[in-house]
């Protein structure tokens, strides 16, 4: 199976975007998904995650009520809906398949990542 991000770019404080993940190779509606980031010099962090169903969403609270995760099955694709960006927000965006039900923070529980889409959030 393999993960495509897409739909970074530049925008900017207060500005949206839309990142899509969509999967090739194998139905991924078994399994939970999620979406972490990598800012220059720090670690990846969760940001968001979601259950095989879309009936579960996790967030981090750094993007709670600002960012919505959601998923169409048919489609084999994940999206996730950032609003009020602020220039912290700035990082290269994975998306990633779990191993299985998992839709948590642990990023142990995920292993197949997509290749990372940059956003830039300008002051």
């Amino acid at each position: 199976v393999q993960l495509q991000a897409s739909g970074g770019g530049l925008v900017q404080a207060g500005g949206s975007l839309r990142l899509s993940c969509a999967a090739s190779g194998r139905a991924l509606s078994n399994y939970g998904m999620g979406w972490f980031r990598q800012a220059p010099g720090k670690e990846r962090e969760f940001i968001a995650g979601i259950s095989w169903s879309g009936g579960t969403t996790n967030y981090a609270d750094s993007v709670k009520g600002r960012f919505i995760i959601s998923r169409d099955n048919a489609k084999n694709t994940m999206y996730l809906q950032m609003n009020r960006l602020k220039p912290e927000d700035s990082a290269v965006y994975y998306c990633a398949a779990a191993k299985a039900y998992y839709s948590g923070s642990d990023s142990s529980e995920y292993n197949v990542w997509g290749q990372g889409t940059q956003v830039t959030v300008s002051s």
